[in-house]
């Protein structure tokens, strides 16, 4: 298909505020150039009449919903890739697994390890340090267009609530460890670390002033210590409900915890995994509740595993995971080990589980994280934006993907 021109024509287009029929609309140059009725019935190319121009080819969605395409905030890999490989091919497959759920643009996330690491240091001798991959990443980002950038996990997180990181890597942000990721701030979109820990504020203003968003997560924070980073610019939570802080008691008090506040913040924005395994319908629909459509950033957590048969062995930051009966797990069963999801898989979830209005659910997953990390061009359909669209059928599976007007996935029973 001709990326120079399309008209996505006979639409159900999805904008955050509700869904409209009977539209059209003009991709050119990798934007979005117009949004109109559709015009029914073009004439044959060379007829007279309101014909398209001769560069602009015609895309009849056949009543199918029409989306912005779809971005994830957080991905550590898919079909037996991991981001740690620090390698393109895996970045490129990682990319074309979850292009088929309708991401259009993501996260590349990193796993705790050493910021420089040998091959042994990580224990697969294919695994390598935080900036090893940050270099991978800047090296290729122009090449794969999904990659909006890079979101490090670790290593500044808590040991108490590491999940699947491994804790020999988990170490305190310094001035000289957060100035060393911040040599990489134009490939670094958001960090997560544990707003608890020595030095956790001074990072935060570190990391802030290089335009770089902070996610408290991973973390074992009083109130009063996630309310201290709030302050300073932390405005997301990592993976809401797995992982974090809530209410306990200290001496004879009961005290909030990092969870607690982000649900009390209006300007926190909060991931969810909406995977029906990480996090129950109830406390879903409590966050839904709390934070409303524009404070919920659905994101897969995809590990290795996702695209994996049941039964596969894979590995997340060097160590061994296991798939089974569709969810990702340490091989010793001790801990989630993040997920096997699409987008599409999540979005399905918030309308099928939790009754969200399919509006409101693409815009967690659109708009919503566009917002969180100031990707400005994406996330809504809307003139001037990118034209990354994702076509969504009735039953809401994808059926087609496209980055800037490109198709970068075609599901087999495609419409035409």
């Amino acid at each position: 298909m001709d990326v120079n021109g399309v008209i996505f024509t006979n639409a159900r287009c999805i904008f955050p505020d509700g869904i409209r029929d009977g539209l059209e609309l003009v991709a050119q140059d990798g934007k979005i150039a117009g949004i109109r009725e559709a015009r029914h019935g073009y004439p044959a190319r060379g007829s007279s009449g309101d014909t398209p121009k001769p560069q602009e080819d015609i895309l009849d969605l056949d009543g199918n919903y029409l989306a912005p395409g779809f971005i994830d905030l957080h991905v550590h890999g898919a079909v037996g890739r991991d981001t740690m490989e620090a390698s393109p091919d895996a970045f490129r497959a990682i990319c074309d697994f979850h292009a088929s759920g309708g991401t259009t643009s993501l996260l590349l996330t990193t796993a705790a390890a050493p910021l420089n690491a040998t091959p042994k240091d990580v224990a697969r001798p294919d695994h390598f340090g935080v900036v090893d991959v940050l270099n991978a990443i800047g090296n290729c980002r122009s090449l794969i267009k999904q990659i909006a950038g890079v979101h490090v996990e670790g290593p500044f997180i808590s040991k108490k609530k590491r999940g699947a990181h491994r804790e020999e890597f988990i170490c305190e942000p310094t001035l000289g460890s957060i100035a060393r990721l911040i040599e990489h701030a134009d490939v670094i979109k958001r960090v997560t670390l544990a707003p608890e820990l020595p030095g956790a504020l001074d990072a935060i203003d570190q990391l802030r002033r290089a335009n770089i968003s902070v996610s408290g997560g991973h973390s074992d924070a009083w109130e009063e210590e996630a309310r201290a980073a709030f302050t300073h610019g932390m405005r997301s939570v990592t993976h809401m409900f797995n992982c974090m802080s809530s209410a306990r008691r200290r001496g004879i008090y009961r005290v909030a915890g990092l969870l607690e506040f982000a649900l009390s913040e209006p300007e926190i924005f909060c991931e969810l995994i909406a995977d029906d395994h990480h996090v129950a319908a109830t406390l879903m629909k409590m966050l839904y509740r709390a934070k409303g459509v524009q404070g919920i950033c659905l994101v897969t957590d995809a590990t290795a595993g996702a695209g994996l048969p049941d039964g596969s062995h894979f590995s997340l930051g060097g160590l061994d995971c296991i798939l089974e009966d569709g969810v990702c797990v340490l091989a010793d069963h001790s801990a989630l080990a993040g997920s096997a999801s699409r987008m599409i898989d999540l979005v399905r979830t918030m309308v099928e589980k939790i009754n969200v209005p399919l509006h409101e659910a693409i815009t967690m997953a659109t708009d919503a994280p566009a917002h969180a990390i100031g990707l400005e061009a994406k996330g809504t359909l809307a003139i001037g934006s990118d034209a990354d669209l994702v076509i969504i059928s009735p039953a809401l599976e994808v059926l087609r993907t496209f980055v800037g007007g490109e198709e970068v996935f075609a599901q087999g029973a495609a419409v035409s």
